[in-house]
C-alpha cells in the first residue's frame, strides 16, 4: 500500500480501477492515433475524444467542475507545450500536435499524453525531439526498481534529454495521482539521485517529460491555459501513469 503521505493510501479495489481506467486511457490514445490527420480541426478531434469516453464508461476529468477546463482532452500543436485548448485550427501536415487525457474511471484518475507529426513521415529535427523524448520517459520509469527517489526519476529523464541537446521544461512537472487528478509529490524532469521524495509500493505518479528544439522558458497564452515556448520553438511531451510496485514501476496507461 502507498505510504499514505504522497499519493494517498489505496485499497487493492482502488488499484484495480487504476488498472482498469489506465487500460481505457491507453485505448482512446491509441484510436486518437489512428483517427487524426491532416483537414481535422482541433474541436472535431475533442468531440472524437469526448465519445470515445463516454462509450468506456469513464469521465472526462478536465471537463469537471474539479477542473473547470473547457474541453475533454488539452490539445497543443508545434509550440504550444500543454494545456493547449482545441479550436478551430486546421491541422495541416507536418504539424507536431501533442494530446493529454485524464480521466476517471470507477472513482480512480489516470493520466497520459504523447506527441504525434500529422500527415508526414516523421524524420528529421521532429524525429529527432519526439523519439528522445518518448525515450526520456521510459528512462524514467527503468530508473524504478521498487522503492525510489522523485530525484531519481528526475535524474534519469534529464540525461536522456541533455544527451540529446533538447531544451527541457522545467516549470512545468509530473506528479502524483489517483484519489485526484493532481496530487503530492511534484516529479520534476530534472534532478539529483537520491533526492526528494521517497515513493513507496502503492503509490502512483504521472511522469511526463516535456522537452524542446530550443529554450526552456515558457508563456502562458491569453486564453489564460495554453502554454507555449516563449522562443516559439516546436515541442514535445510524453506522460504515463506507474504504479510503483516492489520491485519496479506498473505502467497503467499502455495496453
Amino acid at each position: 500500500m502507498s505510504s499514505g503521505l504522497v499519493t494517498g493510501t489505496k485499497t487493492d479495489a482502488q488499484i484495480q480501477a487504476l488498472r482498469e481506467g489506465g487500460k481505457i486511457l491507453a485505448q482512446i490514445l491509441n484510436d486518437l492515433k489512428t483517427y487524426v490527420q491532416t483537414g481535422m480541426t482541433e474541436r472535431e478531434i475533442d468531440a472524437y475524444a469526448e465519445r470515445l469516453i463516454t462509450s468506456r464508461g469513464a469521465i472526462a476529468t478536465y471537463k469537471t467542475s474539479e477542473v473547470n477546463f473547457p474541453n475533454v482532452i488539452c490539445i497543443s500543436t508545434n509550440d504550444e507545450i500543454v494545456h493547449g485548448i482545441p479550436t478551430d485550427y486546421v491541422l495541416e501536415a507536418g504539424d507536431i500536435v501533442s494530446f493529454d487525457l485524464v480521466i476517471e474511471y470507477k472513482g480512480m484518475k489516470t493520466d497520459a499524453a504523447f506527441s504525434m507529426v500529422v500527415g508526414e513521415v516523421l524524420s528529421g529535427v521532429k524525429k529527432h525531439l519526439l523519439n528522445t523524448t518518448e525515450r526520456s520517459l521510459y528512462a524514467g520509469i527503468d530508473a524504478i526498481k521498487g522503492p525510489v527517489y522523485t530525484g531519481d526519476i528526475g535524474a534519469a529523464v534529464e540525461k536522456v534529454l541533455h544527451d540529446g541537446k533538447l531544451g527541457i521544461i522545467r516549470e512545468l512537472v509530473g506528479h502524483g495521482v489517483g484519489l485526484e487528478m493532481h496530487m503530492p509529490p511534484e516529479v520534476p524532469n530534472y534532478g539529483r539521485k537520491g533526492s526528494g521524495v521517497l515513493l513507496k509500493p502503492g503509490d502512483t505518479i504521472a511522469i511526463e517529460p516535456m522537452a524542446t528544439l530550443g529554450g526552456e522558458r515558457i508563456r502562458t497564452l491569453e486564453d489564460g491555459w495554453t502554454i507555449s515556448t516563449r522562443d516559439g520553438s516546436l515541442s514535445a511531451h510524453f506522460e504515463h501513469t506507474v504504479l510503483i510496485t516492489e520491485t519496479g514501476a506498473e505502467i497503467l496507461t499502455q495496453l
